[in-house]
């Protein structure tokens, strides 16, 4: 036991001829940390061979805090379980010298060592177990901060307390190192399970697991490679991504975003994958006004009233394509898969039910309007 304290010197010197870099934390007494440990170590494993301990105990303060000191440095446990086998060496090579001073049998040095790799093994137990326990507080802190930093990007409400908006963010963005973007885009995501895998996202992504659709800030969302890194990270997932935007509209993109969701739910856009809303332009400006649509619909289809359910639907799909091509009968019965003389008969039956109405610029925009969100609805054929 004499021979600890200096023993535990021999290795820290060893130790920082290895890795000179290795920053010594210093105690309240100005002692480095790292001695002090070693020191401990050294006297617990003497005190159970001592006592004849058949698991050598292992003090657990000092090791956890070299654990929770790698989180705090944003290191690894690598390089600290290197360090703690090469004090163990270091340690053995003095046990072995004085066993062969006192001429303690092979058996005994035998069971000597295996205690001391049992040793080890419990050191770097208590160091992974205050490495979990700071990494889990840290990823908790940051978790709180990105929801505040996500709540002020996605809130349409100015900041309280009259705070400039901007200075805000920055501040935020910059308690958890996430870079300011010029751009975002905003996605909603639809759950596969309640038990399902979060997306593979780096932290460049901002991403709420929290909310019953959980939510992503996308930074600079047209940038080569993005949308495939995104498109791999949400494998399994469905949703859909809003436009991007300006950092300050973040909100605007959710918008979109939730918009094109609640239409997937309906059945109205395709499920499965994420969604991206630029693609689906036409379904996400003329689905969600309904009520005005529908307004519009009964206006400018009323000619159809006076015929039959059938009928009125083929009048309605080949007024559609007449508008949206402008072309005669032909290129028509093409797009509709018929004879052109069965639409000549019924572009006659148009222009006898709309009259001059049909020639008006204003009433076929509104009449394309109307039969496209038909279509989009699936109440008319695909084109």
């Amino acid at each position: 036991m004499a021979e600890v304290p200096v023993l535990a010197q021999d290795i820290l010197a060893g130790i920082r001829r290895e890795y000179p870099a290795l920053p010594l934390v210093l105690d309240d007494s100005g002692e480095p940390m790292a001695l002090i440990g070693i020191r401990r170590a050294l006297e617990h494993f003497v005190e159970n061979l001592a006592t004849g301990l058949e698991a050598p105990h292992v003090p657990p303060q000092v090791f956890q805090e070299f654990g929770r000191g790698e989180v705090l440095h944003g290191r690894s446990l690598d390089s600290l379980q290197a360090i703690y086998r090469l004090g163990i060496r270091l340690a053995w090579r003095r046990f072995a010298e004085i066993g062969t001073q006192m001429e303690i049998p092979p058996p005994a040095m035998y069971e000597l060592a295996e205690s001391g790799f049992q040793y080890l093994d419990g050191l770097v137990a208590e160091s992974v177990r205050g490495y979990a326990e700071a990494a889990a507080r840290q990823a908790g802190e940051r978790l709180r901060l990105q929801r505040r930093l996500l709540d002020l990007l996605l809130s349409d409400h100015p900041p309280r307390g009259g705070a400039d908006r901007a200075d805000l963010l920055a501040d935020r963005a910059a308690r958890i190192g996430w870079r300011v973007p010029q751009t975002v885009a905003v996605a909603v995501l639809v759950r596969p399970a309640r038990s399902a895998v979060p997306p593979a996202v780096g932290d460049e992504v901002l991403l709420d697991m929290e909310c019953e659709q959980p939510r992503m800030v996308v930074p600079e969302p047209e940038s080569p490679g993005r949308p495939e890194l995104l498109r791999r990270a949400t494998a399994g997932w469905s949703g859909a991504v809003g436009p991007p935007v300006p950092l300050a509209e973040a909100a605007k993109s959710l918008r979109w975003a939730q918009s094109a969701v609640g239409l997937m739910e309906r059945g109205l856009l395709p499920g499965g994958e994420l969604l991206h809303c630029t693609e689906h332009t036409e379904a996400l400006v003329l689905l969600p006004p309904e009520e005005l649509i529908a307004g519009l619909t009964r206006r400018r289809l009323a000619p159809l009233e006076s015929c039959g359910p059938a009928h009125s639907r083929r009048l309605a799909e080949t007024l559609l394509a007449w508008l949206e091509t402008r072309g005669g009968a032909p290129e028509v019965a093409g797009r509709l898969g018929v004879h052109p003389q069965t639409v000549r008969y019924r572009l006659r039956q148009i222009r006898e039910l709309w009259g001059d109405e049909i020639d008006d610029p204003d009433s076929r925009f509104e009449l394309e309007l109307v039969l496209r969100t038909m279509r989009l609805r699936g109440e008319l054929g695909p084109p």
